[in-house]
């Protein structure tokens, strides 16, 4: 699908950009440098999980304060919550297994339910879970809520298929891969609702995407290439930086609508 600015009032005040393919090149990036930035912070800089998971939220909270005091779509202060909500996401289920020694397992069934009524309290209130139409303050808490359990799902899940189940990163890459392929097709052929096919998407491209950095990072004794976190971190944050920069040079070349009388 090609990449596509919005063309009403009620489109351009979206606070979140449309799927496009960019969205999920960007998104799935962010997934890797939320996996390989965690251990960088943790292991690499010895904050430890308490100190990375301190520094981090307070990130977090200064972003996702920016985003919820702009009135539209900007992409540097969007992908920037993005980012900080993988890394965290990420570190949540890091505390769970490493701190309080919660299996892996456990942690995916609930970051599932936690996610499932997210989305409830989301329908029950606005009747809708399309990210099309985050448009008040209310949907967009919503929206951050299901993001940040997207990203501590996906890594539960994403960790006990690689590593609690010891199948290997790079058959959790296949798996999740084809699971992301199965739901292309399921909406492009045969039809499967949007919103639905979305947030599916949404959750299997963060353990694909920790699959495909930890491949990439940890050393061949653990089933990785050996390229190492601070090598893959610089790869994959490079590549968002210049997407996010395109993204905001094109969307300056777009004049502000008028709003409607």
């Amino acid at each position: 699908m090609p990449f596509q600015f919005p063309t009403t009032r009620r489109q351009w005040l979206n606070k979140v950009p449309h799927a496009t393919l960019l969205f999920w090149i960007i998104k799935m990036m962010s997934t890797t440098v939320g996996e390989t930035g965690a251990d960088y912070l943790n292991a690499d800089l010895h904050f430890g999980l308490g100190g990375t998971t301190a520094v981090v939220g307070a990130l977090l909270a200064l972003c996702l304060w920016g985003q919820m005091r702009a009135s539209r779509y900007i992409p540097v202060l969007y992908w920037l919550v993005v980012v900080c909500i993988s890394v965290f996401g990420t570190l949540l289920t890091d505390n769970l297994s490493d701190q309080l020694g919660v299996q892996l397992a456990v942690s995916t069934g609930a970051f599932s339910a936690a996610l499932a009524l997210t989305f409830i309290a989301w329908y029950r209130r606005e009747r809708t879970l399309s990210i099309d139409s985050i448009v008040t303050p209310r949907r967009e808490w919503f929206y951050w809520s299901a993001i940040l359990f997207t990203f501590a799902l996906g890594t539960a899940a994403g960790d006990w298929v690689a590593e609690g189940m010891q199948l290997g990163y790079a058959f959790a890459a296949l798996l999740f891969g084809a699971l992301i392929a199965a739901t292309a097709a399921a909406h492009y052929l045969f039809k499967l609702n949007t919103v639905a096919c979305f947030w599916i998407a949404y959750v299997l491209t963060r353990p694909f995407g920790a699959a495909c950095g930890d491949l990439l990072s940890q050393p061949a004794a653990n089933g990785g290439l050996g390229y190492g976190t601070i090598n893959t971190s610089i790869l994959f944050l490079a590549t968002i930086v210049a997407l996010v920069a395109y993204l905001t040079a094109m969307q300056k070349n777009v004049a502000p609508l008028k709003a409607d009388v």
